[in-house]
């Protein structure tokens, strides 16, 4: 009998899942909402009733040979227990994730954050897909900011499975507070809501008109795609505030590649919305600031997989560990 494998990207909102062949290639996906306020066992069961829907849709396909899950928090990879979630209610401190849905769908699981799952699946099927050795960074930038490394071909974790945070960077050392306790993150300079909250400051003091006309003067409707819209129509504080943001993006880009020297940079996330005014900044800011060597060669692109990377981050994770264990069954 063949085997297949599951990918479950959990997110505050949406518990995103799909099946896919040993190879990685899906062939179906579906969504639920978290509700996330139930609690984490709760949430468990319905991913785990996800997961089965979609078995009983794909038909006679064969035995679920192990499940991959992406965790918008900090996880213990080797236990597969969840140790902090920020955004989620009780913050699902020790809860055995991976153990409650072994018991529920009979196969093995592996956890990992949601932003290295990411990392992952771009490494494996996007950007890094014809490039078995590529060195990359990822940024996921949209409500936070988060990320990802890849040396040599291999997603790196470090010894809490928490390696890549590039979202928490000091930028600003005197910066505004950041949610981890920092100041001058650059989550807390130019994620998603820090983008607007100067564009809803600009839109406040009569600065921005386009972005009043826009949103009807009304601040609940700003958002970084609304901002750039009104930037091209002629709002040129707005722009300005969006080129600070890509600048500080840059920042971080150019530190990373001063550390790592990648072959790439990959801009995830919604906020990747803004187009060439992001990627250009950025590409700006590492050739000014990185002096030790030549930056010519180091890309800086958009995701190749867009809101698809969690999923395909986490069949690959599935797929991985798959075959670590059969390498590791054969030597004993």
């Amino acid at each position: 009998m063949s085997q297949f494998l599951a990918g479950v990207d959990l997110g505050g909102t949406s518990i995103k899942a799909a099946l896919a062949s040993g190879t990685g290639e899906i062939f179906v996906t579906d969504s639920v909402p978290t509700e996330s306020h139930a609690g984490p066992v709760p949430v468990i069961e319905r991913i785990a009733a996800l997961v089965r829907r979609l078995i009983s849709q794909g038909g006679n396909i064969g035995s679920l040979a192990g499940i991959g899950v992406g965790i918008p928090g900090l996880v213990d990879v080797s236990t597969g227990t969840t140790q902090f979630l920020p955004n989620m209610p009780t913050q699902w401190r020790n809860v055995p994730v991976a153990a409650l849905l072994r018991e529920r769908l009979g196969c093995p699981v592996w956890l990992l954050n949601d932003v290295r799952t990411a990392t992952l699946g771009e490494l494996r099927y996007g950007h890094g897909k014809a490039s078995p050795r590529l060195t990359m960074a990822f940024f996921s930038i949209g409500t936070g900011i988060g990320g990802g490394v890849a040396i040599d071909g291999q997603l790196r974790l470090g010894p809490l499975g928490a390696a890549g945070e590039l979202g928490h960077q000091t930028i600003l050392p005197d910066g505004p507070r950041c949610g981890c306790g920092n100041r001058g993150c650059l989550e807390a300079l130019a994620s998603g809501p820090a983008m607007i909250g100067e564009g809803v400051r600009l839109l406040r003091n009569g600065l921005a008109p386009r972005l009043h006309e826009l949103v009807d003067g009304n601040a609940d409707r700003v958002t970084p795609r609304e901002m750039l819209i009104a930037a091209n129509a002629g709002d040129e504080l707005v722009r300005e505030a969006l080129v600070q943001a890509a600048t500080y993006i840059g920042i971080a880009a150019a530190n990373v590649v001063t550390i790592l020297h990648p072959e790439l940079i990959v801009l995830g996330g919604g906020v990747a919305e803004l187009g060439d005014i992001l990627i250009t900044q950025v590409r700006r800011v590492i050739q000014d600031r990185v002096g030790m060597f030549p930056t010519d060669h180091v890309r800086v692109e958009y995701s190749r997989l867009g809101d698809r990377a969690g999923l395909a981050g986490a069949i690959a994770l599935a797929q991985e560990n798959i075959a670590i264990s059969a390498t590791s069954g054969s030597r004993t």
